[in-house]
């Protein structure tokens, strides 16, 4: 297992120390949780993770609009979130004539967002 280099924190305590990352995955780590911290978009993400209902082994998809009207959106907005969850490569889309279908892409960085918020749920239910 590879150690993450430690760097001193901001202020008094110099024994304080919080990870190094690269300036990239900085980024990434800020843009990521800026994304799903979006109620709507963590929906999208919600529904997206559910087990596929006619073939469990197949990946879930959705059509935009149907997300739309589960999720009581307009196509437009919906449209937006599910291009802001591409963008970050969490979900990805394939078009089937005129319709998109939309799927998780990043079933690992999701599944660890699903685990957050599975215990965030389990915390404050008590």
């Amino acid at each position: 297992m590879s150690r993450k280099k430690m760097v001193p924190a901001k202020g008094n305590q110099s024994h304080a120390r919080i990870p190094h990352r690269s300036p990239e995955v900085e980024i990434l780590v800020d843009q990521f949780l800026s994304t799903v911290c979006d109620t709507s978009r963590r929906y999208i993400l919600e529904l997206l993770a559910e087990p596929n209902e006619t073939d469990p082994s197949a990946p879930n998809e959705r059509r935009s609009g149907e997300i739309a009207e589960e999720l009581g959106l307009s196509s437009a907005t919906a449209s937006e979130h599910l291009h802001q969850l591409a963008d970050l490569h969490l979900v990805t889309a394939r078009k089937q004539g005129t319709a998109v279908y939309y799927r998780l892409s990043n079933h690992a960085l999701v599944q660890a967002f699903l685990d957050l918020l599975r215990a965030l749920d389990r915390h404050y239910q008590k």
